[in-house]
């Protein structure tokens, strides 16, 4: 596994794209601007692609315009290329995208969530170079930025490795574009679920968001196979999210993936906080979507975890060696070992 260089005083450089979602609308606009500003005053050297303030309507730009932004992020200097936002399309641009010359470029972190899952996934698997799941850029546009995101920004910089999960968590955001700024409303309390009750594992992470992964699936961008026989050794610990699939999706979903042939070599399972974990649909709901789904795996599943589309996030290195601890009704911690 390649991992980027971490962002230091030499090299400080943020290199901000739009892959799917363009900041044209509020409350994003305002956002991004200030988290630009968080970035500068934090030390941080930004560089703006082209559309990362433009619209077509549901992307930036075209997808030749989106690939092109990402390639020339890409060949750039910068140790990170960070998304500002998430979307719905961003799987089209992946056919603009020359993954062969990548190969040839210096090995460069990208971080994103949601939508994003398609260039973080692929990212891992394609090139074998480790990526952020993590909050894109309007995240830290707040008016004084959370613990959270500053625990991710020390990630960045290569001085923080080991991540406990957090006591509250947002299910009502308060943020609109009269009120751009509002930090978290931990208006809930955080338990994960566990089971078995306590879990100790470990093995190298691969996932994103369910709603983006199925769609990669015996396409050309699909080489989980080749990727989990490589580190076959190692294990799979697979982290996954769900933004608007309801139960029934979700369960469909995982059970996808799992005949595919994705989930041999697994070690276990990690679910973020689903957007609609309270959804359920004739008995079934987010969670015994998953256990029907994995039970006869018999592998260990922690549900609740601190990523995902509620906040705050987990920063999560895909492709990463790690070793996980989780409890049931306590708490997640993480440790990335980068080799």
């Amino acid at each position: 596994m390649k991992y980027p260089n971490f962002l230091n005083t030499k090299n400080n450089k943020i290199y901000l794209i739009a892959p799917s979602f363009g900041c044209t609308t509020e409350p994003y606009a305002a956002r991004l601007e200030k988290a630009i500003d968080h970035f500068k005053t934090n030390g941080f050297d930004v560089v703006e692609g082209p559309n990362i303030r433009s619209s077509i309507g549901y992307r930036s730009a075209s997808t030749i315009d989106c690939a092109k932004e990402f390639m020339d992020a890409y060949s750039s200097l910068s140790p990170l290329i960070l998304s500002v936002g998430g979307g719905n399309f961003e799987c089209e641009i992946l056919d603009d995208i020359d993954f062969s010359l990548l190969m040839t470029k210096e090995p460069k972190w990208f971080m994103g969530y949601s939508d994003n899952t398609f260039l973080t996934f692929t990212i891992t698997t394609m090139l074998d170079v480790a990526s952020i799941y993590g909050p894109c850029a309007p995240e830290f546009g707040q008016e004084e930025l959370d613990i959270s995101l500053k625990n991710t920004l020390e990630l960045i910089r290569g001085n923080k490795l080991q991540f406990e999960g957090y006591p509250f968590f947002e299910k009502e955001s308060l943020k609109d574009e009269n009120h751009p700024f509002l930090g978290y409303n931990y208006d809930t309390k955080k338990e994960i679920i566990a089971i078995p009750d306590s879990i100790k594992m470990e093995g190298r992470l691969l996932g994103g968001c369910i709603d983006c992964l199925p769609y990669l699936i015996g396409t050309p961008y699909d080489k989980v196979s080749e990727f989990i026989e490589k580190y076959k050794e190692d294990g799979i610990i697979w982290f996954l999210e769900a933004c608007d699939f309801e139960p029934p999706m979700l369960r469909l979903a995982i059970l996808h993936m799992k005949r595919a042939g994705w989930f041999k070599n697994a070690k276990g399972f990690i679910f973020g906080r689903s957007l609609r974990m309270d959804a359920s649909f004739l008995g079934i709901d987010m969670y015994n979507a998953i256990t029907g789904a994995l039970d006869d795996l018999g592998l260990p599943i922690i549900m609740d975890a601190d990523f995902g589309h509620l906040k705050p996030q987990l920063p999560i290195i895909c492709g990463s060696y790690a070793k996980i601890e989780g409890h049931n009704k306590g708490n997640i911690k993480i440790e990335y070992i980068l080799k």
